[in-house]
Protein backbone atom coordinates (compact mmCIF):
# COMPACT_ATOMS: atom_id res chain seq x y z
CA UNK A 1 0.00 0.00 0.00
CA UNK A 2 1.36 3.09 -0.81
CA UNK A 3 2.67 5.71 1.93
CA UNK A 4 0.42 8.69 1.29
CA UNK A 5 1.42 12.36 2.52
CA UNK A 6 -2.25 12.54 3.92
CA UNK A 7 -1.96 8.79 5.72
CA UNK A 8 1.13 9.95 7.37
CA UNK A 9 -0.29 13.27 8.31
CA UNK A 10 -3.32 11.48 10.11
CA UNK A 11 -1.24 9.08 11.95
CA UNK A 12 0.71 12.55 13.07
CA UNK A 13 -2.13 14.11 14.51
CA UNK A 14 -3.52 10.86 16.14
CA UNK A 15 0.26 10.08 17.74
CA UNK A 16 1.89 13.36 18.28
CA UNK A 17 4.67 11.53 16.44
CA UNK A 18 6.93 13.01 14.06
CA UNK A 19 6.63 12.72 10.71
CA UNK A 20 9.66 9.94 10.51
CA UNK A 21 8.54 8.00 12.77
CA UNK A 22 5.10 8.01 12.15
CA UNK A 23 6.32 7.25 7.98
CA UNK A 24 8.39 4.81 8.81
CA UNK A 25 5.99 3.12 10.98
CA UNK A 26 2.88 2.54 8.29
CA UNK A 27 5.44 1.72 6.25
CA UNK A 28 6.26 -1.52 8.62
CA UNK A 29 2.70 -2.27 9.34
CA UNK A 30 1.52 -2.13 5.84
CA UNK A 31 -0.37 1.28 5.93
CA UNK A 32 -2.52 -0.25 8.40
CA UNK A 33 -3.17 3.33 10.47
CA UNK A 34 -4.43 1.61 13.15
CA UNK A 35 -1.59 -1.18 13.41
CA UNK A 36 0.91 1.68 12.82
CA UNK A 37 -0.89 3.87 15.80
CA UNK A 38 -0.32 0.31 18.63
CA UNK A 39 3.07 0.56 17.15
CA UNK A 40 4.19 3.60 18.18
CA UNK A 41 2.26 3.52 21.74
CA UNK A 42 4.01 0.12 22.30
CA UNK A 43 7.57 2.14 21.60
CA UNK A 44 6.67 4.91 23.48
CA UNK A 45 7.00 7.32 20.60
CA UNK A 46 3.49 8.67 20.67
CA UNK A 47 3.64 8.80 24.57
CA UNK A 48 7.44 10.94 24.02
CA UNK A 49 5.76 13.20 21.72
CA UNK A 50 3.22 13.75 23.46
CA UNK A 51 4.98 15.41 26.53
CA UNK A 52 7.07 17.25 23.92
CA UNK A 53 5.24 20.27 24.42
CA UNK A 54 5.95 20.28 28.25
CA UNK A 55 8.18 22.50 29.30
CA UNK A 56 11.74 21.49 30.36
CA UNK A 57 13.61 23.72 32.25
CA UNK A 58 15.79 21.45 34.40
CA UNK A 59 18.28 19.49 33.75
CA UNK A 60 22.48 18.89 33.70
CA UNK A 61 25.03 20.39 32.32
CA UNK A 62 27.46 17.72 31.42
CA UNK A 63 31.20 17.73 30.35
CA UNK A 64 33.47 15.25 28.15
CA UNK A 65 36.60 15.97 26.87
CA UNK A 66 39.75 14.75 25.47
CA UNK A 67 42.94 17.18 25.43
CA UNK A 68 42.05 19.61 23.60
CA UNK A 69 38.81 18.88 22.79
CA UNK A 70 35.95 19.47 25.24
CA UNK A 71 31.92 19.52 25.07
CA UNK A 72 29.11 20.84 26.98
CA UNK A 73 25.69 19.44 26.86
CA UNK A 74 22.59 20.66 27.98
CA UNK A 75 19.85 18.20 28.74
CA UNK A 76 16.95 19.10 29.94
CA UNK A 77 13.92 17.41 32.45
CA UNK A 78 10.87 18.78 33.77
CA UNK A 79 11.33 18.44 37.34
CA UNK A 80 14.79 18.51 39.47
CA UNK A 81 13.91 15.78 40.61
CA UNK A 82 14.07 13.44 37.24
CA UNK A 83 17.58 15.94 36.32
CA UNK A 84 19.05 13.46 39.90
CA UNK A 85 17.19 10.64 38.59
CA UNK A 86 20.06 7.64 37.71
CA UNK A 87 18.61 6.43 33.94
CA UNK A 88 18.48 11.20 33.55
CA UNK A 89 22.30 11.11 34.46
CA UNK A 90 23.40 7.99 32.42
CA UNK A 91 21.35 9.32 30.27
CA UNK A 92 23.07 12.86 29.76
CA UNK A 93 26.63 10.89 30.39
CA UNK A 94 25.82 9.18 27.39
CA UNK A 95 24.79 12.13 25.35
CA UNK A 96 27.64 13.93 26.34
CA UNK A 97 30.06 11.25 25.21
CA UNK A 98 28.66 11.12 22.14
CA UNK A 99 28.56 14.45 20.94
CA UNK A 100 32.41 14.78 21.53
CA UNK A 101 33.04 11.22 19.70
CA UNK A 102 30.89 12.34 16.88
CA UNK A 103 31.70 15.83 15.94
CA UNK A 104 28.12 17.16 15.94
CA UNK A 105 27.89 20.53 15.94
CA UNK A 106 24.53 21.06 17.13
CA UNK A 107 20.90 19.61 19.18
CA UNK A 108 19.80 18.39 15.92
CA UNK A 109 22.72 17.01 14.35
CA UNK A 110 23.74 15.24 17.89
CA UNK A 111 20.08 13.72 18.00
CA UNK A 112 21.06 11.44 15.11
CA UNK A 113 24.61 10.46 16.09
CA UNK A 114 24.77 6.76 17.36
CA UNK A 115 25.93 6.17 20.91
CA UNK A 116 27.96 3.56 22.48
CA UNK A 117 25.42 1.36 23.09
CA UNK A 118 24.20 1.16 19.33
CA UNK A 119 21.12 3.38 19.04
CA UNK A 120 20.99 7.14 18.37
CA UNK A 121 20.50 9.97 20.91
CA UNK A 122 17.12 10.27 20.10
CA UNK A 123 16.00 6.69 20.10
CA UNK A 124 17.42 7.06 23.60
CA UNK A 125 15.60 10.26 24.63
CA UNK A 126 11.90 8.78 23.38
CA UNK A 127 12.94 5.71 25.33
CA UNK A 128 14.08 7.57 28.92
CA UNK A 129 11.03 9.87 28.13
CA UNK A 130 9.09 6.57 28.22
CA UNK A 131 10.32 4.91 31.07
CA UNK A 132 10.50 8.37 33.40
CA UNK A 133 7.18 9.53 31.90
CA UNK A 134 8.86 13.45 31.74
CA UNK A 135 9.57 15.31 28.49
CA UNK A 136 13.30 15.11 27.96
CA UNK A 137 15.30 17.07 25.79
CA UNK A 138 18.86 17.08 24.39
CA UNK A 139 18.39 21.27 24.39
CA UNK A 140 22.43 22.30 23.53
CA UNK A 141 26.20 21.61 22.69
CA UNK A 142 28.79 23.54 22.47
CA UNK A 143 32.25 22.55 21.85
CA UNK A 144 35.96 23.77 21.72
CA UNK A 145 38.90 22.07 19.80
CA UNK A 146 42.04 23.93 20.55
CA UNK A 147 46.06 23.71 19.81
CA UNK A 148 46.04 25.94 23.47
CA UNK A 149 45.05 24.94 26.80
CA UNK A 150 41.51 24.55 27.24
CA UNK A 151 40.31 24.92 30.91
CA UNK A 152 36.70 23.68 31.60
CA UNK A 153 34.44 23.44 34.58
CA UNK A 154 30.59 22.29 35.77
CA UNK A 155 28.70 23.60 38.58
CA UNK A 156 26.81 21.12 40.76
CA UNK A 157 25.76 20.46 37.12
CA UNK A 158 23.80 23.65 37.01
CA UNK A 159 26.62 25.56 35.17
CA UNK A 160 29.20 24.74 32.38
CA UNK A 161 32.27 27.08 31.18
CA UNK A 162 34.94 26.23 28.05
CA UNK A 163 37.99 28.88 28.33
CA UNK A 164 40.27 29.10 25.79
CA UNK A 165 43.94 30.26 26.53
CA UNK A 166 46.63 31.10 25.04
CA UNK A 167 50.14 30.79 27.31
CA UNK A 168 49.96 29.82 30.87
CA UNK A 169 49.03 26.54 31.76
CA UNK A 170 45.77 23.78 32.48
CA UNK A 171 45.61 25.19 36.13
CA UNK A 172 45.54 28.74 34.57
CA UNK A 173 42.58 27.67 32.03
CA UNK A 174 40.78 25.76 34.82
CA UNK A 175 40.96 28.78 37.14
CA UNK A 176 39.87 30.67 34.49
CA UNK A 177 36.83 28.40 33.87
CA UNK A 178 35.72 28.55 37.58
CA UNK A 179 36.38 32.47 37.72
CA UNK A 180 33.99 32.47 34.08
CA UNK A 181 31.35 30.52 36.16
CA UNK A 182 30.93 32.39 39.37
CA UNK A 183 31.33 36.07 37.99
CA UNK A 184 29.54 35.42 34.15
CA UNK A 185 31.29 38.61 32.59
CA UNK A 186 29.85 38.94 29.35
CA UNK A 187 32.77 39.89 27.62
CA UNK A 188 36.68 39.12 27.62
CA UNK A 189 37.88 42.56 27.29
CA UNK A 190 37.13 46.31 26.93
CA UNK A 191 37.77 45.91 23.05
CA UNK A 192 34.79 43.24 22.61
CA UNK A 193 32.75 45.60 23.80
CA UNK A 194 29.99 46.67 21.52
CA UNK A 195 30.38 49.93 20.66
CA UNK A 196 26.48 51.12 21.17
CA UNK A 197 27.16 49.69 24.81
CA UNK A 198 30.05 51.94 25.06
CA UNK A 199 27.89 55.07 23.89
CA UNK A 200 25.37 54.02 26.30
CA UNK A 201 27.46 54.07 29.15
CA UNK A 202 28.55 57.44 27.94
CA UNK A 203 25.28 59.06 28.18
CA UNK A 204 24.25 57.28 31.54
CA UNK A 205 27.55 58.93 32.94
CA UNK A 206 26.76 62.41 31.20
CA UNK A 207 23.46 62.41 33.14
CA UNK A 208 25.28 61.68 36.11
CA UNK A 209 27.63 64.42 36.09
CA UNK A 210 26.38 67.66 33.94
CA UNK A 211 23.98 69.41 36.85
CA UNK A 212 27.89 69.14 38.92
CA UNK A 213 28.93 72.75 37.99
CA UNK A 214 31.94 71.53 37.13
CA UNK A 215 34.35 72.64 34.25
CA UNK A 216 34.29 70.71 31.06
CA UNK A 217 37.90 68.97 31.27
CA UNK A 218 37.02 67.87 34.57
CA UNK A 219 33.17 66.57 33.56
CA UNK A 220 35.24 64.58 30.58
CA UNK A 221 37.37 62.77 33.20
CA UNK A 222 34.73 62.22 35.67
CA UNK A 223 32.36 60.72 32.28
CA UNK A 224 35.85 58.23 31.52
CA UNK A 225 36.33 57.58 34.70
CA UNK A 226 33.06 55.78 35.25
CA UNK A 227 33.16 54.10 31.71
CA UNK A 228 36.12 52.75 32.37
CA UNK A 229 35.16 51.42 35.59
CA UNK A 230 32.03 50.12 34.36
CA UNK A 231 33.87 48.59 31.29
CA UNK A 232 35.97 46.63 33.74
CA UNK A 233 33.04 45.19 36.18
CA UNK A 234 31.80 44.06 32.90
CA UNK A 235 34.68 42.42 31.15
CA UNK A 236 36.92 39.31 32.47
CA UNK A 237 40.04 40.60 32.14
CA UNK A 238 39.20 43.69 34.66
CA UNK A 239 37.55 41.70 36.89
CA UNK A 240 38.87 40.62 40.62
CA UNK A 241 40.34 37.17 39.61
CA UNK A 242 38.24 34.74 42.19
CA UNK A 243 40.70 32.66 42.99
CA UNK A 244 43.35 35.48 43.96
CA UNK A 245 40.96 38.90 45.02
CA UNK A 246 44.14 40.48 45.21
CA UNK A 247 45.14 40.35 41.78
CA UNK A 248 42.60 41.19 38.44
CA UNK A 249 42.37 38.77 35.96
CA UNK A 250 44.50 40.99 33.39
CA UNK A 251 47.22 41.11 36.15
CA UNK A 252 46.80 37.40 36.82
CA UNK A 253 47.03 36.44 32.74
CA UNK A 254 49.88 39.41 31.70
CA UNK A 255 51.89 37.51 34.91
CA UNK A 256 51.51 34.16 33.16
CA UNK A 257 52.36 35.92 29.45
CA UNK A 258 48.87 34.24 28.77
CA UNK A 259 46.01 35.02 26.99
CA UNK A 260 42.19 34.52 26.95
CA UNK A 261 41.00 33.92 22.98
CA UNK A 262 37.25 33.08 24.14
CA UNK A 263 35.00 31.46 26.03
CA UNK A 264 31.33 30.46 26.48
CA UNK A 265 29.51 29.89 29.34
CA UNK A 266 26.11 28.03 29.93
CA UNK A 267 23.35 27.29 32.81
CA UNK A 268 20.58 25.18 32.83
CA UNK A 269 17.08 26.30 31.63
CA UNK A 270 18.78 30.40 30.51
CA UNK A 271 16.02 31.28 28.30
CA UNK A 272 13.65 28.67 29.08
CA UNK A 273 10.00 30.47 29.52
CA UNK A 274 8.91 28.45 33.23
CA UNK A 275 5.50 28.27 34.37
CA UNK A 276 5.36 30.14 37.76
CA UNK A 277 4.09 27.66 40.30
CA UNK A 278 1.73 29.06 43.29
CA UNK A 279 2.00 25.48 45.27
CA UNK A 280 -0.07 27.30 48.22
CA UNK A 281 -2.86 27.95 46.42
CA UNK A 282 -2.58 24.96 44.39
CA UNK A 283 -2.77 22.89 47.74
CA UNK A 284 -6.06 25.46 48.64
CA UNK A 285 -7.62 24.09 45.52
CA UNK A 286 -6.96 20.51 45.46
CA UNK A 287 -8.50 20.51 49.07
CA UNK A 288 -11.55 22.21 48.06
CA UNK A 289 -10.67 25.50 50.22
CA UNK A 290 -10.01 28.07 46.85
Amino acid sequence: MEITASLVKELRERSGAGMMECKKALSEKGGDIEAAMEHLRITGLAKADKKAGRVAAEGRIVLARDGGKAVLVEVNSETDFVAKDSNFIQFSDVVARTALSSGAQDAEALKTAQTEYGKTVEEGRQWLVAKIGENIQVRRVVRMDSAHHVGAYVHGGRIGVLVEVKGGDAELAKGLAMHVAAMNPPYVSPDMVPAEIVAKEKEIALAQVKDSGKPVEILEKMIGGKVNKMLAEMCLTGQAYVIDNASTVEAVLKKAGAQVLGFTRIAVGEGVEKKEEDFAAEVMKQAGLA
